[in-house]
């Protein structure tokens, strides 16, 4: 049994939910979930002994775990398993039961028959299985309930079928992502426009009934100031025909015509829209947030004012996600604007135009925030989103309440068909998403580590490496193993990057042009990755030790290390460092030198050898003046003062 469909039924299963039955009672099994009740009648059933066993796993499993509308699946794998067992048994399954081995053959068959009556591929058959073997090993857990030995192994093994292949959608173009976000910031500068001139067009009027009910201003200006309601406004409101055409044309269909039972209401609901935002105003904000920060939909929409910290250069958020229950704080910094070239009509020598604030969170949040300012107070309750909206109920109820992205007329769809966006395939906004995980893909050169950065590598390459990102990780591993055996092949050593600051000053800019993300180009220039003869543009990934543990050489080896980054302000140490080298070579023979030191020697050189006299001079002035030191590991000295 589903969902009341009477004001008789529905009573009939509150009354139920008020009561319910206890286990292995006589009657139905009601849970409710948001907007919808749910039910299980075991007397609907031949096999009702088997079925209200079940629903007693149902109704008290979907309270302890608050499952919410996944709670459908345990119900119809509970409908699904009944029906069965009443056309396999016949009248015998009235005596079925989870207690009775029996049973075990009649389980099997049901579960290995689920695909029969669905597509190729479909995940549910899996679902619906899973769903029932985790009720039996429910019910076995109970010392109190009898489940078969039998049916409790069949409870805990895996299910007898396949899980399916899930239809994964392929990723926004780049063309229809460059298209959204632009489309996105239209749309959030026509929302500001749109409220500002509302409030400034209720600043001007009065109240309706000092002034007119059928003029706009004073209409917006009791809505404003709630001096009155949609309801006051559909009972006082004249009649369509009385109404001036400012009036009618603001609730007027996209034909311009105007229905008697309807007017009333597109009129609230205009006029409200003219002072707070609405639910396609929002999914604007959505798609600017996640193509900003690169996070899922439901954890952009997931944070509240508390939640929102703006730095000197960017915004710290603090996003949930649901799903997998993380709780993260991630600070997203502001990028230069982007200069946009002029269009060949405009002037040669006019001025250049900024691009609007493409990816920068903080401005994203920041409009967010100033356009539900007013929404805010009036949801005082709702501290956990700022995705919050005004709405016109059908009853002219106005109602300040989170947003519902998936609402049947403002989703994702009908937001890019009212901006004129042209969109290949599925209008779901997860595949902006998946446009997000190319991006880090290609960035990241195809490495399943890095991409998964808010995933595990397993969920990463089960959800997001289709398509696109596939095919990068595919030529990256092709391209690695080409590159080592080559490598192999010339017997190549690995050397460090060398930095010349002759002509440009060395800057985060220089810094990614040679290869180098974002993060360690600042990381380096704040020096964070300073390992005294060189930078390291990555500690925990070192060729001489173990993934994730620091460089245990540092600085010895970093002259031979590929991870190593020498900028002019190393110079002084190098000088240090040849040094000592100096002593080490003294001390040993030539071939146990060039053995341990030979590379490093010689590198060294090389990199003297392309500083001028000038700079010398400055760092061994440093060195001279006490400012500078090099710090060597006790490694470095015992071995040869022994």
């Amino acid at each position: 049994m589903t969902v009341g469909r009477t004001k008789q039924e529905r009573e009939r299963l509150l009354a139920a939910l008020e009561n319910p039955v206890p286990a292995g009672g006589v009657g139905p099994r009601v849970v409710q979930i948001p907007r919808n009740l749910l039910c299980i009648d075991p007397a609907a059933y031949v096999c009702s002994r088997l079925a209200g066993e079940l629903a007693d796993e149902w109704v008290e499993y979907t309270a302890a775990t608050a499952l919410g509308r996944q709670t459908r699946s345990y119900r119809k794998a509970i409908d699904s398993l009944c029906r069965y067992v009443d056309t396999a048994l016949g009248p015998a399954a009235e005596k079925a039961s989870l207690s009775d081995a029996d049973l075990f053959d009649t389980l099997v068959a049901w579960e290995t028959a689920l695909p029969e009556d669905l597509g190729p591929g479909s995940t549910i058959p899996s679902a619906l299985a899973s769903a029932m073997h985790l009720l039996i090993v429910r019910r076995d857990d109970h010392q109190d309930r009898a489940v078969a030995p039998a049916l409790a192994r069949l409870g805990r093994r895996p299910v007898l079928i396949g899980t399916g292949e899930s239809t994964e959608r392929d990723e926004f173009t780049r063309k229809e992502k460059r298209a959204l976000v632009r489309a996105a910031w239209q749309s959030v500068h026509a929302t500001r426009k749109r409220l500002d001139d509302g409030w400034a067009l209720a600043a001007t009027g009065r109240h309706p009934d000092q002034g007119s009910w059928t003029s706009i201003p004073d209409l917006l200006w009791g809505l404003a100031h709630e001096q009155i309601t949609p309801c006051d406004m559909r009972d006082t409101i004249p009649a369509l025909r009385q109404w001036p055409e400012p009036l009618r044309a603001l609730a007027a269909r996209p034909d311009g015509t105007s229905s008697r039972s309807m007017a009333r209401s597109q009129l609230c609901r205009r006029l409200i829209a003219q002072l707070y935002p609405t639910t396609l105003d929002l999914q604007a904000f959505r798609v600017l947030l996640m193509d900003a920060t690169g996070h899922a939909s439901e954890e952009v929409t997931a944070f509240g004012e508390s939640d929102v910290e703006f730095l000197p250069k960017g915004v710290r958020l603090t996003l949930l996600k649901q799903r997998a229950g993380w709780r993260r704080h991630r600070a997203f910094r502001d990028q230069a604007p982007v200069a946009v070239a002029p269009e060949q009509d405009d002037e040669p020598d006019g001025p250049v135009i900024l691009d609007m604030p493409r990816r920068e969170a903080s401005e994203v949040v920041r409009q967010l925030l100033d356009i539900t300012a007013r929404v805010r107070p009036k949801a005082a309750d709702i501290t956990d989103t700022l995705f919050v909206h005004a709405t016109v109920q059908s009853g002219y109820g106005l109602v300040f309440d989170r947003w519902n992205p998936n609402a049947t007329s403002a989703g994702f769809g009908h937001w890019i068909e009212m901006m004129g966006v042209e969109i290949n395939g599925d209008r779901h906004i997860g595949r902006l998403r998946k446009s997000t995980k190319v991006e880090k893909a290609i960035v990241t050169e195809g490495r399943i580590s890095a991409a998964a950065d808010d995933h595990t590598e397993e969920t990463f390459a089960g959800h997001y490496a289709q398509g696109t990102t596939l095919r990068i990780m595919s030529g990256r591993t092709i391209a690695t193993a080409q590159q080592h055996w080559f490598d192999q092949a010339l017997n190549r050593v690995d050397g460090p990057t060398i930095l010349d600051d002759a002509e440009d000053e060395v800057d985060s800019d220089l810094l990614q042009a040679t290869g180098l993300s974002f993060q360690e180009a600042e990381d380096i220039m704040n020096g964070q990755l300073d390992m005294g003869v060189s930078h390291c543009r990555s500690p925990r990934q070192s060729p001489f030790g173990r993934p994730g543990e620091l460089c245990p050489v540092a600085p010895l080896s970093c002259l031979e290390c590929g991870n190593a980054w020498i900028l002019p302000s190393n110079l002084p140490q190098l000088l240090l460092f040849g040094e000592h080298l100096e002593r080490v070579r003294s001390l040993l023979p030539p071939h146990a030198f060039d053995r341990v030191w030979g590379q490093r020697w010689t590198n060294l050189r090389a990199v003297l050898a392309d500083r001028t006299p000038t700079e010398l001079a400055q760092a061994r002035e440093h060195i001279e003046t006490g400012r500078v030191a090099l710090d060597l590991p006790l490694s470095a000295y015992t071995e040869f003062d022994a």
